[in-house]
């Protein structure tokens, strides 16, 4: 085996491959750039280089850089990981010639499976089932048109390398054909430095179903079952779950076997997946083979008993596989959630920040999580926006399921916008837990997945306002300036003649209603008035945990204090408050019409002029922020009174990019 590896990624996945490295007794070397100094891979490894500025082409894509670090760390092999360079061709090629192993299959495999189109001439001659599509080189406007029309809308137009959602567009009418193709182009150059596409039928209510396979060099090849990866947005899977839901053996086996039967059509070694669309009348179709190893393996992982990576690591190493398919069984069901730093009301657009504040569920034999982040860390603009991956496993979907539900409710994160609700909200909707899966499914579910937040009422405000007053408590304690003798510098409401009290304004932040307290002082306890009702409280302050008695009710609640806000997290729900301050007056979002950048990113087109008229919803500009393309629209039908970027500038957060009149 080898005694020491180079992993060639960051965050999650590379803390994953340092756990199975350790525990084979393989020593590890991270690389990281200026962004990742002091990020948790980076502290996992045994030694860790520096490559360069954040920028990934600066830092996590310089090749040369990273096989020239292998070297001086003496790594005789690296590990790609997944994203970055871990289907670059070119990349595997040169671990090759500079004598180091690159775990993964031959470069002649990720080659025959980089382009989407000559991946489905491959498989088509290999007799794998497709769907019906243009994969030619003609990549004419007009002609990709004329293609589109002739498979029939809807169509899906897919860029030919990459993946992850990137360069993909769903286009129902062929008059909104031209435009998503120049969009899908675009993406596809910035993404992967080439812009060629395929076009396909879309399916309307397909499922996604991937199989994982494994192959070594002396010709065994096996898969481990499949997964169901059904829900996504943005064509990104949200939640993953093995063994997929309502699936006969006779076909688990039939598609299993086809997946083997294109590994082996490209002399496959090493993990790789098999994705397909499962249409509803058990038909399925092949669309691409992921030649790496998945984000979501560990659902996997979970129902097979094996460590994924210790084959990858075994199989590079020139062994034989670990198991035979005999040998290979389903125990249980296993679900994975994405936990995103995004913000699902607002097309889940990813957000980056500090984790001011980040409680996970306990891992046990029945929760995983895999992070690369840990309570004071940052998302960055410059990478995914992934914080962790929550992954759970029971005897049966049903219980499964609400190992989910409990774990997603356990989860806290504060400093930044997440999907944490929007995943729980998944976890229990109805058509999820009756297995009523179809890639369309947010947009069926979507009244009962966005859902409005719930109502702040006399439970949050009493926890608010005994927090605030045990916090002032605690901090008047630790004062050293306070004198304990004097009245004037207590908080425990004293006043000369008159009621000891506190009048506090919350602000529910989700909803800018603001709530009018008076926390009256008593021996024992607070009496707390809001809207002229009385409630006896009382309660014990541990730095976020705050237990408390409310008219002989007791519970448990977290609150965090940031920037002027309390996040309460409370029975499995959480609200923002702020103290509304004398003389402060709330801004209204919605004042001014001018338009700003949601993220720092890149203007990669301007679609309007000054003094140009405009229809609600209308594309105003289009920006590129963490590896995605994000459409700025006219919030009214209005007047467009200034652009103020032009193609190709950079922006800032909450740069000003549109003023606006609406009509």
């Amino acid at each position: 085996m080898f005694e020491k590896i180079l992993i060639a990624n960051r965050g999650e996945i590379a803390c994953r491959i340092m756990k199975t490295a350790k525990k084979m007794g393989v020593q590890t070397v991270a690389i990281y750039s200026e962004a990742d100094r002091d990020a948790l891979h980076v502290k996992m490894a045994d030694e860790a280089f520096l490559l360069g500025p954040a920028p990934a082409k600066d830092s996590y894509l310089k090749a040369d850089l990273i096989i020239e670090l292998a070297k001086r760390s003496g790594a005789k092999a690296i590990h790609p990981g997944y994203g970055f360079l871990s289907e670059n061709t070119n990349f595997a090629n040169d671990c090759e010639q500079n004598n180091i192993k690159f775990i993964g299959p031959p470069a002649s495999a990720i080659d025959a499976m980089g382009s989407k189109s000559a991946a489905k001439e491959i498989m088509e001659k290999a007799n794998v089932p497709l769907v019906p599509g243009y994969h030619g080189d003609n990549q004419d406007a007009d002609y990709l048109s004329t293609q589109a029309f002739a498979i029939g809308y809807p169509v899906l137009i897919k860029a030919t390398a990459g993946g992850g959602g990137k360069g993909m567009r769903i286009v129902e009418d062929k008059k909104y054909f031209d435009e998503a193709l120049t969009s899908c182009k675009r993406e596809a150059l910035s993404s992967f430095g080439d812009d060629r596409v395929l076009i396909e039928k879309y399916l309307t209510k397909p499922r996604h179903v991937e199989i994982q396979v494994f192959a070594d060099s002396h010709g065994n090849a096996v898969h481990l079952f499949e997964r169901d990866c059904s829900v996504q947005r943005r064509h990104q899977k949200v939640i993953e779950e093995a063994p997929a839901p309502n699936m006969s053996e006779e076909l688990r086996n039939k598609m299993g076997e086809v997946a083997i039967q294109a590994a082996k059509a490209i002399g496959y070694e090493g993990a790789g997946t098999v994705e397909f669309l499962l249409d509803e009348d058990g038909s399925f179709y092949f669309m691409e083979m992921n030649t790496r190893l998945q984000v979501e393996h560990p659902v996997t992982e979970m129902i097979t008993g094996q460590d994924l990576v210790e084959w990858q690591l075994r199989v590079a190493n020139g062994e034989t596989l670990p198991c035979e398919q005999a040998q290979l069984s389903i125990n249980g069901h296993a679900f994975e959630a994405r936990v995103y730093a995004e913000d699902p009301d607002q097309d889940f657009l990813p957000a980056t920040g500090m984790l001011h504040h980040l409680k996970t569920p306990d891992p046990s034999s029945h929760v995983r999580i895999d992070t690369g982040v840990t309570e004071g860390g940052e998302v960055s603009v410059h990478y995914d926006p992934m914080i962790a991956k929550l992954i759970v496993w029971d005897t049966d979907r049903n219980k499964a399921l609400a190992r989910l539900r409990g774990a997603l409710h356990q989860y806290q994160v504060v400093g930044l916008k997440t999907n944490l609700k929007f995943l729980s909200q998944l976890a229990g909707n109805e058509g999820f837990i009756e297995a009523d899966l179809d890639t369309n499914f947010i947009k069926r579910y979507e009244n009962s997945l966005f859902t409005a937040r719930p109502s702040v009422d006399e439970r949050v405000l009493s926890v608010a306002a005994l927090y605030t007053m045990l916090q002032q408590k605690n901090n008047e304690h630790a004062s050293d300036q306070a004198d304990p003798f004097s009245p004037w510098d207590s908080v425990n409401g004293w006043r000369l003649n008159e009621d000891n009290h506190h009048d506090i304004t919350f602000v529910d932040q989700h909803s800018d209603t603001e709530f009018n307290t008076t926390v009256h002082f008593r021996n024992d306890h607070f009496l707390i008035e809001i809207d002229d009702q009385e409630f006896k409280v009382s309660g014990e302050l541990n730095e976020h945990n705050l237990y408390i008695d409310l008219e002989g009710a007791k519970f448990n609640a977290t609150i965090v204090s940031q920037d002027e806000e309390l996040h309460i997290f409370l029975q499995q729900q959480d609200f923002v408050l702020s103290v509304k301050q004398e003389g402060l007056e709330l801004l209204d979002s919605d004042a001014n019409a001018n338009l700003t950048a949601p993220m720092p990113g890149t203007i990669v087109s301007v679609a309007v002029s000054a003094g140009d008229t405009v229809e609600a919803g209308q594309a105003l500009l289009v920006m590129e922020a963490m590896k995605m393309e994000h459409t700025i629209k006219a919030p009214a039908k209005g007047v467009v009174t200034e652009v103020l970027y032009s193609e190709g500038d950079l922006v800032e957060d909450g740069a000003e990019l549109v003023s606006f009149e609406a009509e």
